[in-house]
């Protein structure tokens, strides 16, 4: 394979040597164990780490939390010596903003590996630092040749399995992290802010799962200092810290950032709730959704302009990483309609709404990369149910013509064939299991549309379910599936799920491969450029 330089993971002593990455069962970090009178004396500290979003040829947002007000400063170098380092002042941080900040970094390198430290100041005195956060990175290439590799996944910490120190907390990481990819792209559910943690859980065959258990995550989260606890949950785990140092992230939401199956203007009939809300819970939680991660790009938030629009400001945005590869990261979730039958014959709401996807339409047909990733943060032709009679996702069980959401999807694919835009693949997680569908006309309900494959990975560290029904309206089959046979399977009993692409410099091919935890590949597809289905 023709692909781009890669740094050996063992000689990363970078990152290793200041950024506390450490195993799950160790201590947590000083921020939650030590005494509120202790932890304001001395110096600024970043036991949360590190972590590089929306990483491009020449640019990329480092992102850290402090525990107090401090002066972030990150410095640059091609090698670890950190010699003829590029110093970046950051932002004065503080409890505005959870004391999390990020800093921009500009005019980088392309294809090269970027080696940073992030220094915690004092605001009144600026020779009082904390010791230095260590962190790597790749910057996107500029030549084809230079191949790309990434991975994606979702649903993290969901139906009562959080991190767990008897078995090294979120081992998947590390084994991600080990594959060495240029980014990570999650496709949502990066919490369960509905999702209360019990300290033990017994299981089925009698063993014993033990949480880590935190305040913000006894109950649903409501209040803005409860959604930002429940973000900060996951950076306990010392392999996902780990992770974050190494490889960058390309980060979307879904339904868990707020809470399950949740809709734009919802009013919530459950008592676990004092604010029945949802356009309330959002809001605060797409706050701390952008405090805890390296998002560029997103918009501020707005009123509503018409049905479709979404109040929370824009999350949806193209990240481009180099000539072979466009990423279309979607929001499936702020401008949707009502979950419903979907039965209608007439719906220009759907799940994108009607701004998003004239957006997503005209990006792609501008798009000149090799490969374009549609990242959906719900897949396509899954059956996903919301109670007895509603629907969550696009499909509705319904396998004749396109009806509710799916027109929206009917009218994207067929832009997708009469424009002869090629290299699209759809991936997505959500429904925690793994598969492969690939859809054609000749087995569909719609018929204009050219083939196309889309691919299911997760969940990281949430319950296994057993797979989805499909609907037969743009004909997918289901050329592989692993899942559970029965519902809520813990981590300790069924392996966690995440999907590989490789795209080769030299002959443009794109290679998914379907991975569960402990490195078995489970399945494997290759797809050709150039070409407007196969």
């Amino acid at each position: 394979m023709s692909h781009g330089p890669r740094t050996p993971v063992p000689g990363r002593r970078t990152v290793l040597r200041g950024s506390l990455l450490v195993p799950a069962a160790a201590a947590l970090p000083a921020a939650l164990t030590a005494a509120p009178a202790f932890a304001l004396s001395g110096r600024p500290s970043a036991d949360w780490g590190v972590q590089v979003g929306d990483v491009t040829a020449s640019s990329a947002l480092v992102w850290v939390r402090s525990d107090r007000p401090a002066r972030m400063l990150v410095e640059t170098s091609a090698t670890e010596s950190f010699r003829r380092a590029r110093t970046w002042h950051g932002p004065l941080i503080g409890a505005g903003t959870d004391f999390t900040g990020t800093t921009p970094l500009y005019g980088l390198p392309a294809g090269e590996q970027v080696h940073y430290r992030v220094t915690l100041a004092d605001p009144h005195d600026p020779r009082r630092t904390g010791r230095p956060v260590y962190g790597t990175f790749r910057t996107a290439p500029a030549r084809r040749r230079d191949g790309v590799r990434f991975l994606w996944s979702g649903d993290i910490a969901g139906q009562g399995w959080g991190i767990n120190p008897d078995i090294g907390g979120y081992r998947v990481y590390d084994e991600m992290r080990r594959r060495d990819p240029d980014f990570f792209l999650c496709s949502g559910d990066n919490i369960y802010a509905d999702g209360v943690l019990e300290p033990s859980v017994t299981l089925p065959d009698g063993r014993t799962w033990r949480n880590i258990t935190t305040p913000e995550k006894s109950k649903v989260a409501e209040s803005l200092d409860e959604y930002r606890g429940n973000f900060r949950y996951n950076l306990l785990d010392g392999n996902l810290r780990a992770f974050n140092a190494q490889v960058p992230s390309v980060i979307q939401w879904d339904d868990h950032e707020v809470r399950n199956n949740w809709y734009p203007g919802q009013i919530l009939d459950d008592d676990r709730y004092a604010e029945k809300d949802v356009d309330v819970l959002a809001g605060r939680s797409m706050r701390a959704f952008r405090e805890y991660f390296p998002v560029s790009g997103l918009s501020a938030p707005r009123p509503p302009l018409s049905p479709g629009s979404s109040r929370l400001g824009r999350m949806h945005r193209v990240v481009r990483h180099g000539p072979l590869l466009d990423v279309f990261v979607l929001d499936m979730r702020s401008f949707r309609n009502a979950n419903s039958p979907g039965r209608q014959a007439d719906d220009t709401t759907g799940i994108l709404g009607a701004e998003q996807l004239n957006w997503l339409k005209r990006e792609l047909s501008r798009s000149r990369a090799v490969w374009k990733v549609i990242a959906a943060d719900m897949p396509l032709g899954l059956v996903v149910p919301d109670g007895a009679m509603d629907f969550e996702a696009v499909a509705q069980g319904d396998p004749g013509a396109p009806l509710g959401r799916e027109l929206q999807i009917a009218e994207l694919l067929r832009h997708i064939k009469h424009r002869r835009i090629t290299g699209t693949v759809w991936l997505t997680a959500d429904v925690h299991h793994t598969s492969a569908q690939h859809y054609a006309p000749e087995r569909a309900a719609f018929k204009d549309f050219a083939p196309f494959w889309e691919f299911v990975s997760g969940p990281l560290a949430a319950g296994g379910f057993p797979a989805n029904a499909l609907d037969g309206t743009f004909g997918p089959e289901r050329v592989f599936v692993r899942a559970p046979d029965r519902a809520n399977v813990s981590p300790m009993e069924s392996p966690q799920f995440f999907g590989e692409v490789d795209i080769d410099g030299g002959s443009g091919e794109l290679t998914v491969r379907l991975r569960a935890q402990g490195g078995t590949v489970l399945f494997s597809k290759v797809l050709q450029p150039g070409r407007t289905g196969q």
